[in-house]
């Protein structure tokens, strides 16, 4: 398992957002999107779409889902499964969890 990183507060995410954590600060080669779900849960994919060039970040939360911006392709928060054409590639998932009020998010570890 990779060493956790805090990534803020449970109340820096509004619940329906996102928030983007830059490659560089993750660690990993990706930026990671950090989704604040209608289910109150908190979700960690990778932030670009495998269909085309697009930050999920900015796409339309519903459920646990997410629909990407461009292309309307759609994405399960917890297993990044791709859900609809055009995608048919899934999203890499990332471990988070909640300690003490913080998001503590696990890059390159698996959330399922």
């Amino acid at each position: 398992m990779s060493e956790a990183i805090n990534i803020g507060s449970i109340d820096s995410i509004d619940e329906g957002e996102a928030i983007v954590i830059p490659s560089e600060d993750n660690g990993t080669k990706e930026d990671i999107a950090v989704f604040h779900a209608e289910d109150g849960n908190f979700y960690a994919i990778n932030d670009e779409c495998t269909h085309e060039t697009a930050s999920l970040a900015d796409g339309w939360i519903e459920g646990t889902e997410v629909e990407c911006p461009i292309h309307a392709a759609k994405f399960c928060l917890k297993s990044g499964a791709a859900l609809c054409l055009p995608a048919t590639v899934g999203a890499r998932t990332h471990k988070i969890e909640v300690k003490d009020g913080e998001l503590l998010l696990y890059p390159e570890t698996p959330a399922v």
